[in-house]
């Protein structure tokens, strides 16, 4: 009697490391088909010479395809332009207009990838979503519960992108490369002779081309582009600034004040569009809540508990505290003081190499 193998969905982004995930999941028997998300922006409108490497490149999608006809596999250009801009495009936006920094891979892994892709793949009758993260996904037997480990890689660990996944979605997902170096993926992708082996990776914000993420915003929110004061701790004025937008907790760069010390920002205040900065000694923070939690590997938080915590990605996690407070927030207190901890930014919980939880940092004090 034939077995069906099961179907898998690979988000491919035209790179190396989800096109290597594509060939592996091949190599193990899967009915693999590729997928690739028409994002942001217009392919047409985004183009520029030369540009190979961003992931909403039409080159980018080319290459998908190139790859995806090379293990012969089917291929579909899926849109999702609309969702794309609400929930990553309008939320940086807004974010930075409240004077916070943003990271617009969390928000597009939560609501883009494995919330409407999920569903949509679910609609082509897949079992799986497979993506090139490096991190490991598993079933906890002793917890019961789907738990996100760190990758293998150390140096290349996705997990800190991934708290916001639930149950659901982490029993429906794949990640094929968790358990290898980039290293190894390299060597893999040559042996398996895929058109895309010695791409370079992307380092931008895939819908900022040009990096200038202040012109970005600035654009679409005029009012974070507003001129108002730079202070220092006791508020005192120093200077004007160019709109907040500009700005972003440890700064040093760009202050255009003259003093005989180097000054860092140390605050954000979009209320009364200020630009608070001080010492590199202001920077540090003991304490910091975090809103908008999702547990991965703890169905709660009950009581008080030690977790590391990673505040920014690739940060070397912090030993802390972490409780429950008011609102549902969880309180981190750290045994150290942290340098410039950035309200927007995710606060990710560990225990070793297993990601608890996680959510966005509120405020610090």
């Amino acid at each position: 009697m034939n077995v069906l193998k099961p179907r898998v969905a690979i988000a491919m982004s035209g790179g190396v490391d989800s096109s290597v995930a594509a060939a592996l999941l091949l190599e193990q028997g899967y009915e693999v088909i590729g997928i690739t998300m028409q994002l942001w922006p217009r392919a047409e409108e985004y183009e520029r010479p030369g540009d190979t490497a961003a992931c909403c490149s039409l080159s980018a999608v080319e290459d998908a395809r190139r790859v995806a006809a090379h293990l012969g596999i089917s291929h579909y250009l899926l849109n999702f332009r609309d969702i794309f801009e609400a929930e990553v495009i309008d939320n940086f936006c807004c974010e930075y207009v409240r004077g916070r920094t943003p990271n617009p891979c969390v928000r597009c892994n939560q609501k883009v990838k494995f919330e409407a892709l999920l569903r949509r793949v679910e609609e082509m009758d897949a079992d799986y979503l497979a993506t090139g993260h490096y991190a490991r996904l598993e079933f906890d037997r002793a917890r019961a519960r789907y738990i996100i480990r760190r990758g293998l890689d150390e140096r290349k660990d996705q997990s800190y992108f991934l708290y916001a996944m639930t149950q659901e979605q982490i029993a429906r997902t794949l990640m094929p490369l968790g358990g290898l170096t980039k290293e190894r993926t390299r060597e893999l992708a040559a042996y398996y002779g895929l058109p895309v082996a010695t791409k370079a990776e992307s380092q931008e914000i895939c819908f900022i081309p040009d990096n200038d993420y202040a012109a970005f915003v600035a654009q679409r929110n005029p009012a974070a582009a507003m001129p108002g004061d730079i202070v220092d701790t006791a508020g005192r004025v120093l200077g004007q600034h160019r709109g907040i937008v500009c700005y972003t907790v440890g700064q040093r760069r760009g202050l255009g004040i003259a003093s005989g010390r180097p000054f860092y920002v140390v605050d954000i205040d979009a209320e009364n569009n200020r630009v608070i900065i001080g010492s590199e000694e202001e920077l540090f923070r003991c304490r910091l809540t975090v809103t908008d939690i999702n547990w991965v590997a703890l169905p709660g938080l009950e009581n008080c508990r030690e977790a590391e915590v990673s505040l920014r990605y690739r940060m070397q996690p912090a030993l802390a505290v972490i409780e429950l407070v008011e609102g549902g927030q969880v309180l981190v207190t750290f045994a150290q003081p942290q340098r410039a901890v950035t309200p927007g930014q995710s606060a990710v919980f560990y225990h070793g190499d297993t990601v608890l939880g996680g959510g966005i940092i509120v405020r610090s004090f």
